[in-house]
């Protein structure tokens, strides 16, 4: 695969600015990158919090990846459109969701969809509704090791368990912990970090088993922690932003081989002052909730700094801001991509000897049809 200025866009003054662009060539080798990195491909579930696109998914169901998980009933939808084998809804459903969640597994019956759990109350409330529809539903427990987000304690996992297992229509297929707040840039950090958690769900699997006679599964960890769990245990793996990537992950994780596959395209609008270009890469178009310096990196012009950002402008600052012509078209590599592709209904999808695509971010939307 070509290296220097892959990015490139032919006929880019074709395209309009600002622009998600996606590179199909890279997103397809960071998959291939993502198998080679575990002993099953049927340990991986990845996370489509990153994309939201149905062409992606259909891309991972053909390299052979048939589990996923989603944090929407969007994405949980798309992944039902998509004809997904085994799809976890990584959130509680709580109030309306919770039919929504079970109009899902009516709608898409190729689909086995299941959600996570913590509180006994919603487990009833699940329970009734679930056995009203004449539904089955998987849940999975979700366990706080330490992010202190979503989940239960596991000291008290063992009482949720077993009032659980008496609850009619209801499935526990076993256990989820996201450790999203091992993100340290040392591998050897992030492994000592993650050793006590490996143990605790081990522990509790263990026992769980031994109360109902069942075996179980347990879903961990992100992106940051993918390889150790991918090499040390036999959990279900959940990374996501591995299919596009993004500066942020790149600069903290160097030992994971993923290519930068997503960019935003900008052009200059302005020059307001001396020494100062302006861009039309404002909040609505790259993720906003760093620090400015750490929002978007420009590949082809890396020695620009950002000096503000509103909701249409990113303006920059350049000792050489006669080399910058109104009209200049600049690569954007997000730090975040996550959120940077959920501001955009569409992305530029680059093919080497291919006519230009676009591809829907269908899942951004709260609602599809359910």
């Amino acid at each position: 695969m070509q290296q220097q200025n892959w990015f490139l866009i032919p006929n880019e003054e074709s395209i309009e600015t600002p622009s998600l662009v996606f590179y199909i060539e890279r997103i397809e080798e960071n998959i291939k990158t993502l198998k080679a990195m575990v002993d099953d491909v049927e340990r991986l579930r990845p996370h489509v919090k990153t994309h939201k696109c149905l062409e992606i998914t259909n891309i991972l169901i053909a390299e052979g990846i048939n589990k996923f998980k989603c944090a929407t009933i969007a994405e949980a939808e798309m992944l039902g459109i998509a004809k997904a084998k085994d799809v976890l809804l990584a959130y509680q459903p709580v109030g309306e969701n919770i039919n929504r969640f079970l109009k899902l597994q009516k709608a898409y019956s190729e689909t086995i969809f299941s959600c996570l759990i913590d509180d006994l109350g919603i487990v009833k409330q699940l329970s009734e509704k679930a056995n009203a529809a004449n539904i089955i539903v998987d849940v999975y427990i979700d366990l706080n090791v330490g992010m202190n987000r979503t989940g239960m304690l596991p000291d008290l996992a063992t009482e949720l368990f077993k009032g659980l297992i008496a609850l009619p229509n209801l499935n526990v297929k076993g256990l989820h912990a996201y450790d999203g707040h091992i993100h340290d840039s040392s591998m050897d950090v992030r492994v000592q970090k993650s050793e006590p958690i490996i143990e605790q769900l081990l522990a509790l699997k263990q026992s769980f088993e031994n109360i109902s006679n069942t075996k179980l599964r347990i879903i961990a960890g992100g992106t940051p922690t993918f390889p150790i769990y991918a090499q040390q245990t036999d959990f279900d793996c959940s990374p996501g932003t591995f299919v596009l990537w993004d500066k942020g992950y790149q600069d903290a994780y160097p030992e994971q081989k993923f290519h930068t596959a997503a960019l935003v395209l900008s052009r200059i609008v302005s020059k307001p002052a001396n020494g100062l270009i302006c861009t039309d890469l404002g909040h609505k178009a790259v993720a906003a909730e760093k620090e400015l310096k750490n929002r978007v990196f420009f590949i082809n012009a890396p020695n620009l700094e950002v000096n503000s950002q509103s909701e249409e402008h990113l303006v920059l600052k350049t000792e050489n801001a006669d080399d910058f012509n109104i009209g200049d078209v600049l690569y954007g590599l997000p730090y975040h991509v996550c959120p940077t592709v959920a501001l955009h209904e569409k992305a530029v999808c680059i093919d080497a000897n291919k006519p230009i695509q676009y591809w829907d971010i269908i899942s951004r939307k709260r609602k599809i049809t359910i």
